[in-house]
Formats: structure tokens, C-alpha cells, sequence
């Protein structure tokens, strides 16, 4: 199967925007995990509904939301435009915005699992030997949740090169700069001799998609035996 260099422009632009996104929101991820595993505040339940929101929102909502935001005259959008000069706007970095929004739920939800199963125990005992709180997470509660926080990185980078909705609707289907794998697939069925071209992007989506899900579950269960032994 060869690709023409458009479409390995939609497969390195989709590679690229996951990648930035994974990068852009694996921290935001991992503390608003750590917040709902750890912690015990009111409003903890308001948190957590609005950080898996995007799950059930239709994605064209969760992107006019973002467009929003991120307009010129929004709350985003003014403080990009007066303070760097830029927008994300009809740009690769606006898909990635869309595409980390997409899969953060996912990623906390996988990472704080992995950050709950954590024995308390360990910690404690850390602490009795006179460890802080900071090495405590460093040399006990980080190493023990790796596996899980990775597995939330791969199936959220899964998440993120399939993201349609949000994408199409916050920064358009322009080529070359927001056309990932999924809006190259519509705009080839637009065409009628574009089927050819809808079946190797669709085959590159599906490879890379199960390559994902068969690495996230491989580390999942690598979590699990590693607690299990401790």
C-alpha cells in the first residue's frame, strides 16, 4: 500500500497534533488525577463531572465551546492575540487544543486508577523512615503508577488521532494544517473516486489505533502484577 505525499501529510500532521496534545495535556491530566484519587474537598463530584464531560457531550459542542474560547474576543483567544500575537485558529495547534480536550478524560481516568491502586501502606511507611512528602511521591507513589499513567498516554494519543468532532468545528478542515486522518477520510468520501484514498487512511487509522489499545492494555496489566508482587 502506497501512500501519495498528501496523505503521508495527514499521517505525520495526525502523529504530530497527537503527540503535542499527549505532551500539552499528560500534566494537567496526571494532577487532576492525583486531585480526585487523593483528595477530599467539597465540590470533588462537580470536578470530576466536568472533567469527563467531553466524554458525553456531542464533540461539535465541546468545539464550539473551544471556538469560544479561543475566538479573538474570547477569554482565550484575547489573551493569545494581545499577549503572544497569535491564535490558534485554522492551525495545527487548535487541533491539538481539540484533540487533548478530546482525550483527557480518558487519561484521568486511567492515571487515577492507577494512582488509587497505589498501596497506602508504602507511602505510609515512607513517611515513618522519615521520607517527605515530595520523595514520597518520587520514590513510592510515581514508580508504582507509571504503568497506569503511560497506559493513559497511549490510549489518549488512540483518542486524540481520532478526533473528528471537535477538531472540524473549532479550526475547519484546512489541508495541510488541520486536515488529520479523520477529516481526510470525509473529505475522500466527498469525492467519487475517492474510495481508494478512504481505504489506506482508514487502514493506517485502524493499525494505529490497535497498535494503541493492545499497548494500553499490555501496560495496564503490567500495573497489576507489579502491585500484585509488592
Amino acid at each position: 500500500m502506497t501512500l501519495t505525499p498528501e496523505e503521508w501529510t495527514v499521517v505525520l500532521l495526525s502523529l504530530k497534533v497527537g503527540a503535542v496534545a499527549m505532551a500539552a495535556t499528560l500534566p494537567v491530566a496526571f494532577a487532576l488525577a492525583w486531585v480526585l484519587a487523593r483528595g477530599r474537598f467539597p465540590g470533588k463530584v462537580l470536578l470530576d463531572a466536568l472533567v469527563h464531560l467531553p466524554l458525553v457531550l456531542p464533540p461539535v459542542v465541546t468545539g464550539w465551546l473551544l471556538l469560544i474560547a479561543f475566538a479573538p474576543a474570547g477569554p482565550l483567544g484575547a489573551i493569545l492575540a494581545d499577549g503572544f500575537g497569535t491564535s490558534v485558529l485554522f492551525r495545527w495547534t487548535g487541533a491539538a487544543i481539540a484533540a487533548g480536550v478530546m482525550a483527557l478524560p480518558l487519561m484521568v481516568r486511567a492515571i487515577r486508577l492507577s494512582i488509587e491502586a497505589v498501596d497506602v501502606r508504602l507511602e505510609s511507611a515512607a513517611r515513618t523512615l522519615g521520607a517527605r512528602p515530595a520523595r514520597v511521591f518520587w520514590s513510592v507513589t510515581l514508580p508504582l503508577s507509571v504503568p497506569g499513567v503511560l497506559a493513559g498516554l497511549v490510549l489518549g494519543f488512540a483518542r486524540s488521532i481520532g478526533e473528528f468532532g471537535a477538531t472540524i468545528t473549532f479550526v475547519s478542515n484546512v489541508p495541510g494544517e488541520t486536515r488529520t486522518l479523520p477529516l481526510a477520510v470525509y473529505s475522500a468520501l466527498q469525492r467519487p473516486d475517492g474510495d481508494a484514498e478512504v481505504f489506506r487512511l482508514a487502514m493506517i487509522a485502524v493499525a494505529l489505533s490497535l497498535v494503541a489499545l493492545v499497548a494500553s492494555e499490555a501496560l495496564a496489566r503490567r500495573s497489576g502484577r507489579v502491585r500484585h508482587v509488592l
